[in-house]
């Protein structure tokens, strides 16, 4: 829980590092966009950070149209050195590979980006910088701080080497600290359990017969070391640009089926890898790493009492593809956008009717894909992985490849501009919305 608010008391040995509007907690991909459109819309904005940068973290470091709209729509120059473009997916499937081209769509760029997450988070927080915020780099946050109602006020911390204990006060606080969502736990927000935790595994190799690789290449018919049933979910091959290539692995495997040895699976894949491309133990430029993926939704409500859920805190991974960096982008976005608007109201039941409107906001615009989503992972993906879907027929049929593949991605149109538009649009209709959950607040003791 967290430490109520209020005087210092004076045993307390909290340094004040100070005051804002809003407090970011965690500066990933969703933190940092969040203060870069908080401080861009003139709003104070501290940005905590419990590492330094340039920092490593696991990841695809893939980006789909999507995730690409997001980082134009926040100043970044993607045509900058460090990016990587990519025209679209290579699929492989039981012997068959097929190359589908991101659409050329009103709403999106036509091109998927790459990127090492070592310097990507680390240019986003610049950004967040430039455009006002403050970075508090080396800030650890380990609780929240709350008044009488059970409100967040600020956060406490261990700053530095030293740990030095720190406070930081504001009205509002934006949870941007990943899959822990340490935050949102303290304030009492736990993962729904009913929801699938993919894990995911990479490594970095030098190859440079496929560092320059112009698609993003997907195994779907990989096989579980310890089972031998097929892996519930995919393998993937990501041109990096600069000599390397990301090697990895993601499964979200059903309840019923137990977790995967990521390890031993991604080994034994390796051996099937074409011998030109010189992927091996000596070519790796890295230890395998491993991270989880809270995947559809599975933290809610994504507000509560003045706390704002972003990203994989409020477990915002795609439950189609596993992407996540840009769903955590625009999702930060639209918190960033309803806090502007929330803060122009006076404080009281205005402003919290205005901060309410954030989940609905993010229901609105994925809660029928990420419930049919969760649908498709119970009954298909999470048992039999992508290999289903990928049948040869689909494989052979264009028009279908191009529909599956705008549906794994969320990529398209609205209103919709062609018929494969309308059709998913006609799909995602058909599923009810589910509703925004809130949780209820019991009457605070006189």
């Amino acid at each position: 829980m967290g430490a109520a608010d209020g005087p210092s008391s004076p045993g307390d040995t909290h340094q004040d590092g100070g005051e804002a509007q809003v407090l970011v907690v965690g500066a990933g991909p969703a933190g940092s966009a969040a203060a870069l459109h908080l401080a861009r819309a003139g709003v104070e904005v501290v940005l905590l950070e419990k590492s330094g940068f340039p920092r490593d973290k696991v990841c695809g470091d893939g980006l789909t149209p999507r995730g690409v709209h997001q980082l134009i729509r926040m100043g970044i120059d993607v045509n900058a050195p460090g990016w990587t473009r990519n025209r679209g997916m290579r699929w492989v499937c039981s012997g068959r590979q097929v190359e589908i081209d991101w659409p050329r769509l009103g709403s999106h760029p036509d091109f998927g980006l790459t990127r090492s997450r070592h310097d990507f988070d680390d240019l986003l927080a610049a950004h967040a910088v430039g455009a006002g915020a403050r970075l508090h780099t080396g800030v650890r946050v380990t609780a929240p701080l709350t008044d009488r109602a059970g409100r967040i006020t600020g956060v406490t911390g261990v700053a530095g080497p030293e740990k030095r204990p720190v406070r930081y006060r504001a009205p509002l606080v934006v949870a941007a600290d990943g899959a822990s969502a340490r935050t949102a736990v303290l304030m009492g927000l736990e993962r729904d359990p009913t929801r699938t935790v993919a894990t995911a595994a990479r490594r970095y190799y030098r190859s440079e017969a496929r560092s320059q690789d112009p698609y993003l290449e997907l195994w779907a018919d990989l096989l579980c070391s310890r089972t031998g049933r097929d892996l519930p979910g995919y393998g993937w091959v990501f041109p990096l640009g600069d000599g390397r290539i990301n090697v990895g692995l993601g499964a979200m495997p059903h309840r019923s089926r137990g977790a995967v040895d990521l390890r031993a699976t991604m080994d034994q894949w390796l051996t099937r890898l074409p011998q030109d491309w010189g992927v091996g133990e000596e070519t790796a430029t890295c230890p395998l790493r491993s991270a989880a993926l809270p995947m559809g939704f599975n933290r809610h409500p994504q507000y509560h009492r003045g706390l704002l859920l972003v990203g994989d805190s409020a477990g915002m991974v795609s439950p189609w593809s596993g992407e996540g960096i840009g769903q955590a982008l625009e999702a930060a976005e639209a918190a960033a956008e309803t806090i502007a608007l929330a803060l122009a109201r006076p404080s009281g039941t205005g402003r919290e009717h205005a901060l309410r409107q954030y989940p609905a906001e993010i229901n609105r615009r994925w809660g029928r894909y990420y419930r049919l989503g969760n649908l498709a992972g119970d009954l298909i993906l999470g048992r039999y992985g992508y290999r289903p879907i990928l049948h040869p027929r689909v494989m052979a049929s264009p028009p279908l490849l191009r529909t599956l593949a705008r549906l794994l991605t969320h990529v398209a149109d609205e209103p919709p501009r062609d018929t494969v538009d309308a059709l998913l649009h006609t799909l995602l209709r058909a599923v009810p919305r589910p509703r925004p959950l809130t949780r209820r607040t019991p009457p605070t003791r006189p």
